[in-house]
């Protein structure tokens, strides 16, 4: 997997579980036009997903980069001028049940 420009590294598998969406909220509001964050986490997290989709409206560019039990690694990418734009996941990331395992509750943030 080569390195992309404008690119930030958020590893979640070291940010305690209750901390890691308000982190990586804040990490993705940190970003400026155009750059991305290679997310690796250690489960497909869908939910966390489904909230970027919904509060960032289109503005992140969700971009799987590898899906495996190993990790997940994720580009998200800032696009200021897509606001409003409807983002869709692959299909491949709406099976199964939710964040870390089954159920719709996301194992991330402890809810």
């Amino acid at each position: 997997m080569q390195a992309i420009p404008q690119s930030h590294y958020f590893d979640a598998r070291g940010v305690a579980k209750r901390f890691r969406h308000a982190a990586i909220f804040g990490a993705l509001e940190a970003l400026g036009d155009g750059e991305t964050m290679r997310f690796i986490n250690d489960h497909d997290p869908r939910p966390l997903l489904e909230q970027i989709i919904q509060r960032y409206q289109g503005q992140v560019r969700i971009n799987y980069q590898q899906r495996n039990p190993e990790a997940v690694i994720i580009d998200f990418t800032i696009d200021v001028d897509a606001r409003g734009t409807p983002v869709e996941l692959p299909q491949a990331a709406m099976a199964g049940g939710g964040c870390g395992g089954a159920g719709s509750g996301c194992g991330c943030s402890g809810g």
